[in-house]
C-alpha cells in the first residue's frame, strides 16, 4: 500500500451513512475495511475496488469476528489509521414494551459494539503513536426523544465513553471522537413519522463526515449547520427534548 493512502476500519458499512463514507473513502484513493452483518452491497462496491476495500462478514456483538477482522485488515493494508463504530441496532418501542433483552440487544450492538471495535484497534494505533476512534453518536442521547429509550440510552453510553477515553490516552497521540449525524433518510430512521424530505439524504451526510473527518474537534459533523444544531441541543436538552417531541406529535395528528 502507498504511503500516501490511509487506512479506515468501520462497522456497519453496507447501507446508509456507512455506504456513503465508505464510497467516499475510496474516490480518495484511500483503503476501507468494513465488518458487518450483510455484505452485499459492499461485495458489488469490490468490483470497482478490488485491491482497496475488504468486507468481513461478522457480527460487532462478538470480540472474534472484530479481532478476525481487524487482523484481516492488517495484514492487507498495514496500519489502521481511523477506525468509526457506525453498526447500530434501533428499537422504536415505549419503555413498557421493552424487555430486559430488548435493552442487552440495543446495548450489545451500540455500545459493547464500540467496546471491541476499540479494544481491537486501540493496541495498533497506540504502537503507531497515532489515530482517530470515532463513534457514531445521535442527538437523542443529548435531547432524549419517544419510543427510543433503549437506543437513546445506548447512544448516551457512548458519548461518556469517548470523553474517558480521550482523557485516558490524551498523550498516546490516539484521540477519540464522536460523529453527529442530522436525522437523515435511512432504514434505522424509517419508523419515524417525519416526512422524508425533513431528513438528510445519506450520500450527503456520508460525504460531509468524510470532508471532515480530520477534525480536531471532538464532534464531528457533516456540516456547519450541523454543528450549530447539536451545539444547541448540548445547551438546551431538555428544551428540544420537549420541543422535538410535540412537533412529532403534531406531524402524526
Amino acid at each position: 500500500m502507498e504511503e500516501t493512502m490511509k487506512t479506515l476500519f468501520i462497522t456497519g458499512g453496507n447501507n446508509g451513512i456507512g455506504y456513503y463514507m465508505i464510497l467516499e473513502w475510496l474516490r480518495m484513493g484511500n483503503c476501507v475495511s468494513v465488518i458487518d452483518l450483510n455484505c452485499d452491497n459492499i461485495e458489488k462496491l469490490r468490483e470497482a475496488y478490488p485491491s482497496t476495500l475488504l468486507c468481513f462478514k461478522g457480527d460487532v456483538t462478538d470480540l472474534e469476528s472484530v479481532k478476525t477482522a481487524v487482523n484481516g485488515t492488517r495484514r492487507q493494508f498495514g496500519n489502521i489509521d481511523y477506525a468509526i463504530h457506525n453498526a447500530c441496532l434501533c428499537l422504536f418501542k415505549n419503555f413498557e414494551e421493552h424487555s430486559r433483552e430488548d435493552f442487552d440487544r440495543v446495548m450489545d450492538t451500540n455500545f459493547h459494539g464500540a467496546i471491541n471495535m476499540t479494544n481491537m484497534v486501540l493496541p495498533i494505533m497506540k504502537k503507531q503513536k497515532r489515530g482517530k476512534i470515532i463513534f457514531t453518536s445521535s442527538g437523542v442521547s443529548v435531547t432524549g426523544f419517544i419510543d427510543l429509550s433503549s437506543y437513546a440510552s445506548s447512544k448516551g453510553a457512548i458519548e461518556s465513553l469517548a470523553k474517558c477515553l480521550n482523557l485516558e490516552y490524551a498523550d498516546s497521540g490516539v484521540t477519540f471522537h464522536l460523529m453527529h449525524p442530522p436525522l437523515t433518510d435511512t432504514d434505522s430512521s424509517s419508523p419515524l413519522p417525519i416526512p422524508k424530505e425533513f431528513k438528510a439524504l445519506p450520500e450527503k451526510v456520508g460525504k460531509g463526515f468524510i470532508r471532515n473527518i480530520d477534525s480536531k474537534k471532538m464532534i464531528i459533523t457533516p456540516s456547519f449547520k450541523d454543528t450549530v444544531s447539536i451545539k444547541i441541543n448540548y445547551l438546551f436538552p431538555i428544551t428540544l427534548g420537549r420541543l422535538l417531541v410535540k412537533l412529532t406529535k403534531r406531524q402524526i395528528q
